[in-house]
């Protein structure tokens, strides 16, 4: 398989993941069955999202603040919002490694709250690789009025060995 199919064959897979994590990645892409339980609360977080990018080291994605993720004050939890963001991370690391991923360090800002029935978008991008680490950006965005709701920076690594990865001790 070309680079060219291959690197549209993972932003396929990662936009098909960010809609319905429940699906997991590809099963020949993963040696390990994909673990129901660990996906509910991305599938949770993630529901009803519209990807309207994914491709090589990007994807974007559009969803609706649901009432059940909100806190006492009515603004989508923190929580959620972390799960989201990690979300978009993975599958944005996903569309370059073509392996599912295991966060190594996370950092997130947070900006200003969202409510329920509020839309958002988040651009999920890979901004570095360094040996076996690969470092993404996610911006939450208000899709309305285009206002920041968080950042989140992680840095990444597949959950087993990689092509790119193999050689690398870190």
């Amino acid at each position: 398989m070309g680079d060219e199919a291959k690197a549209l064959r993972l932003a396929a897979i990662a936009r098909k993941w960010l809609k319905d994590p429940r699906v997991g990645y590809s099963g020949d892409l993963n040696p390990a069955a994909s673990d129901s339980e660990r996906q509910a609360l991305s599938s949770m977080v993630m529901a009803g999202a519209h990807v309207s990018v994914a491709e090589p080291g990007r994807v974007v994605c559009s969803l609706r603040v649901r009432a059940p993720l909100t806190d006492a004050e009515g603004r989508w939890h923190p929580g959620a919002i972390a799960a989201a963001v990690d979300n978009a991370c993975s599958a944005a690391v996903f569309t370059v490694e073509g392996a599912p991923t295991a966060t190594v360090q996370y950092s997130l800002s947070y900006f200003s709250p969202a409510h329920p029935d509020e839309e958002v978008e988040m651009e999920g991008r890979v901004v570095s690789r360094k040996g076996k680490l690969t470092a993404a950006m996610v911006e939450v965005r208000k899709k309305e009025s285009g206002e920041l709701v968080a950042i989140g920076r992680q840095w990444m690594t597949p959950v087993w060995p990689t092509k790119s990865n193999k050689r690398s001790k870190l």
